[in-house]
C-alpha cells in the first residue's frame, strides 16, 4: 500500500468505525504500530508531535515513519500532530508527511483562522491534508499544559464557520476529553458532538482518546468521530514494559531486550485499540 492523506482514510469510515492515530517517538514504536495495523488488516495514522520532532530530529523520524508507511501492507498516513506554526507544518510537508495538524486553538479566532488557512493553502498545493482545531482540550500534550479552568468546549456555530473559512480537511473539536490520564470520570458532551457533526461536513478527530471506557469510545464513534488519537496509552504501555524487563533482568545491559519489549507493548496496545475502534479488516474494502 502507498502513503495516503489522513482525509482519504477517514472518509472511508462512513460513521461506522474510526481510524486509530498513534503518536510515536522512535523506530520501535513505529514498528509496533505498523505491525499491529498489518495483523489487523486496518488502516492507520502514524502521528509525530512537535515534541517528538525535537526529540528525534525531523530527518530521522520522518525517514523512519515514511519508510514504514511505504512498505506497509495496509493504508497508512503520516501526520504532524499539534503543529504550532506554518514553519513547522511546511518542514513536515517538505519531509514527505501526508498530513499535518495545525493547532492555534489558544489564539484569538481571527488569528487561528488566518494561520490555519495559510497552512491549508501550502499543504493542498502539495497534496497534503490538514487538520485544524477549535476549542481547547485540557490536560498535557508534550510541553503544552492546559489547566482544567482553561479548557474550552467548541461552539458548534463557530465550528461551522471555522471549517468553511479555513478549508481544512479534518476538524478537531473540544468536547470534554483531555490529553493524558483522567483524574475523574470524563464529562463528555455527546450532544455538542452530534450538533457539530450535523453542521460540519469534514471528518472529525478526537483528541484525548486515551484512558476512555469502551462504552464511551463506541458512543463517540456513533456520534460522529472518525479519527481517534492515542498517545498516553502508548506511553503507559511502553514504560510499564521497560519496568517489567528491568525488574525481571536487573543485571542486564542488553538494550535490545528493552527495545523488543517496547515494540511488543506498542503492538499489543494498538491491536486492542484497532479492534475497539472497529477498524479490523477495513483495509481490504478501502479503494484508494
Amino acid at each position: 500500500m502507498s502513503l495516503h492523506t489522513a482525509r482519504e482514510l477517514l472518509e472511508k469510515t462512513n460513521g461506522e468505525w474510526a481510524v486509530g492515530a498513534f503518536n510515536v517517538t522512535n523506530l520501535e514504536e513505529v514498528q509496533g504500530v505498523v505491525s499491529a495495523a498489518e495483523s489487523e488488516n486496518a488502516p492507520v495514522i502514524i502521528m509525530v508531535s512537535e515534541g517528538a520532532v525535537r526529540h528525534a530530529e525531523l530527518g530521522y523520524i520522518s525517514a523512519v515513519c515514511l519508510n514504514a508507511a511505504k512498505q506497509a501492507k495496509v493504508p497508512v498516513a503520516v501526520q504532524l500532530d499539534h503543529g504550532t506554526s506554518l514553519e513547522m507544518g511546511a518542514q513536515c510537508i517538505r519531509s514527505g508527511f501526508s498530513a499535518v495538524m495545525i493547532d492555534n486553538s489558544r489564539l484569538p479566532l481571527e488569528d487561528n483562522v488566518r494561520i490555519t488557512k495559510r497552512v491549508v493553502e501550502v499543504a493542498h498545493a502539495c497534496g497534503v491534508s490538514v487538520e485544524g482545531e477549535l476549542g481547547i482540550v485540557g490536560g498535557k500534550e508534550d510541553d503544552l499544559v492546559v489547566a482544567d479552568d482553561e479548557a474550552r468546549l467548541t461552539d458548534p456555530d463557530v465550528a461551522e464557520e471555522f471549517v468553511r473559512l479555513t478549508g481544512i480537511d479534518v476538524f478537531a473539536p473540544a468536547i470534554g476529553t483531555v490529553h493524558g490520564l483522567y483524574k475523574s470520570a470524563p464529562a463528555l458532551d455527546f450532544s455538542r458532538l452530534e450538533d457539530i457533526r450535523a453542521r460540519v461536513s469534514v471528518p472529525l478527530a478526537l483528541h484525548g482518546g486515551s484512558d476512555l471506557s469502551d462504552e464511551d469510545i463506541a458512543k463517540l464513534i456513533r456520534c460522529g468521530i472518525n479519527k481517534i488519537n492515542v498517545g498516553t496509552d502508548l506511553k503507559v504501555a511502553v514504560t510499564n514494559a521497560v519496568r517489567q524487563v528491568l525488574a525481571q533482568n536487573p543485571d542486564t545491559h542488553e538494550s535490545r531486550l528493552l527495545y523488543k519489549a517496547v515494540r511488543e507493548a506498542v503492538r499489543d496496545t494498538v491491536v486492542k485499540k484497532i479492534r475497539l475502534f472497529g477498524a479490523s479488516g477495513r483495509a481490504s474494502s478501502m479503494r484508494l
